[in-house]
């Protein structure tokens, strides 16, 4: 067990196993539930690390297989790792690579050794494995890491996806061996695709490493909502209990809450800027969109209930004109409140549980239905 990582279980929902706590690490503390923004390349798009800040987010994720193409992980480590590079005083997390690789289908060959590759800005092979994802991810520095994986397509029939759960077991092993700082949390990650049994065995699998968190992947790569939701329900029970747990790659309104009830704790997406990027706002749980006419003379803040940069400064109606004119000044506004947006919706899930009002505040979410 890593030191630096401890989690506190603080409450527990009566009525849901919601529940509130608080993961430790060395660059400080995250007060879970709570959504995580995410920095692909060593930054937040089109966010400063300031803005960022003024988010209320308290820890950001990064990409091992983007920062490894691009800068290389040498320039990183030479900066101080990525807190430094980044100028974030705050955790970091970093995903191991294994979603972006395999979502290059028609450029990758995998075997049990690991994938190789194409690079998608040059050309030449990669090849990675859970050894070189490991050595990457060290490098880098981040507070978490995650264990090299391979993440099935879906669909896929269950003996691919058998398969692909027995490689990721056998990775994380050798994740393990790989792994040399124990100032860095290295989390596993539950595979099995859609197919339960599946699940139930890469969780006993996993969590007999114990590993300072765990995470369920996987999901949200084109299965229905309701899928996602019972996935999550059956795995998340079999994830000790006193150890974080992330959903990775989940950040609607409703895939949060229906996991939180689960038990999940800590959760990712590229929503709030790539919506902020088509001109689209998340205001009281519902998507504007500001190029719509009827935003151009509406001279009310974004969200007047919001604390923001953006919704204390400016208007719709100016909103709606910079991102009219494709100014870059519009992404920006539109990604701090987004992101402010999402962070204070996990915050406000949060204060409800301690408070013991969580089914009843966020009981329309808790349907596939409403």
């Amino acid at each position: 067990m890593n030191h630096p990582f401890t989690f506190e279980c603080q409450t527990c929902c009566p009525h849901t196993k919601a529940r509130t706590g608080v993961f430790h690490t060395p660059h400080g503390i995250v007060e879970t539930p709570r959504f995580m923004p995410v920095g692909t390349l060593a930054n937040v798009k089109t966010v400063t690390p300031a803005q960022l800040a003024e988010t209320g987010a308290q820890m950001v994720l990064a990409n091992t297989y983007h920062l490894h193409l691009q800068p290389g992980e040498a320039i990183v480590q030479k900066a101080g790792g990525l807190h430094q590079f980044m100028n974030w005083k705050g955790p970091i997390l970093t995903d191991s690579g294994g979603f972006q690789v395999f979502s290059l289908s028609e450029l990758r060959e995998i075997n049990d050794e690991g994938v190789t590759f194409r690079s998608p800005r040059d050309g030449h092979f990669i090849h990675l494995t859970p050894e070189k994802s490991v050595e990457i991810q060290n490098a880098l520095g981040a507070d978490v890491i995650m264990a090299f994986d391979e993440c099935a397509p879906y669909p896929a029939s269950y003996d691919a996806v058998k398969t692909a759960l027995h490689r990721t077991t056998h990775w994380l092993e050798r994740c393990v061996k790989a792994h040399q700082r124990p100032d860095q949390a290295l989390f596993g990650i539950v595979q099995g695709g859609v197919y339960l049994d599946l699940r139930q065995l890469s969780a006993r699998s996993t969590i007999e490493f114990d590993l300072p968190g765990y995470a369920i992947g996987g999901v949200s790569v084109g299965e229905p909502p309701e899928l996602i939701q019972k996935i999550v329900e059956a795995t998340t029970p079999l994830l000790p209990f006193d150890k974080p747990r992330y959903l990775m790659g989940v950040g609607t309104y409703r895939e949060m809450v229906q996991a939180i009830a689960a038990g999940m704790d800590l959760f990712d997406c590229v929503i709030p800027t790539r919506l902020a990027r088509h001109a689209n706002a998340l205001v009281g749980g519902e998507r504007l969109n500001l190029r719509n006419q009827k935003f151009r003379e509406d001279f009310t803040p974004l969200d007047a209930t919001c604390p923001c940069y953006t919704c204390r400064s400016f208007t719709r109606a100016y909103l709606s004109h910079l991102l009219r004119s494709r100014e870059l000044l519009g992404y920006t506004l539109l990604s701090i409140h987004n992101i402010t947006e999402l962070v204070r919706f996990t915050q406000r899930i949060r204060a409800s549980i301690q408070a013991g009002s969580f089914g009843e505040d966020f009981g329309r979410w808790l349907t596939l239905s409403s």
